[in-house]
């Protein structure tokens, strides 16, 4: 591979060559809605969420976390600001959307089980997508039978 066509997938945050992938889920871990796969490394989290913006209704709103600062859709926690401290307001806020959005961490951390999502991904590059989706599919397979066994019981 040239240096060019490397350089695209190095992420200088993580200090390594990265695919990128995104979840949107619905509160409360009950499903994955949308997934992007498969993202070149160096793209910004809100650059990623502007690009799959489309598909969803203008009104929607989301939380997320301090990367996706600078969308009106999106609501995130506040940011200290530099030689400063944020008021104890806006600590509790960030306490509540922290508490709403632990459900999608613990649903990226079910898809990072398969480890497929967090470790060196050692097959050929195009097969990285259906890779991924293979996984959230079985990840919303676990999700459906536990949410199917529990509404029988």
């Amino acid at each position: 591979m040239d240096y060019q066509n490397q350089k695209q997938y190095y992420s200088g945050k993580k200090k390594m060559h990265t695919l990128k992938n995104q979840f949107i889920v619905l509160p409360k871990t009950e499903d994955i809605v949308d997934v992007y796969v498969g993202k070149l490394g160096k793209t910004s989290d809100i650059g990623l969420f502007r690009e799959t913006r489309h598909k969803f209704n203008v009104e929607q709103k989301f939380i997320g976390y301090k990367a996706y600062i600078g969308d009106n859709a999106i609501t995130t926690p506040y940011k200290k600001p530099k030689k400063s401290e944020i008021s104890q307001l806006q600590k509790e806020q960030n306490k509540q959307l922290s508490s709403r959005r632990i459900g999608v961490e613990h649903m990226i951390c079910r898809v990072k089980i398969f480890r497929v999502a967090s470790e060196k991904f050692r097959l050929s590059r195009h097969r990285y997508n259906r890779v991924i989706m293979a996984v959230c599919g079985l990840v919303r397979l676990q999700l459906n039978c536990s949410w199917f066994l529990s509404v029988n019981n």
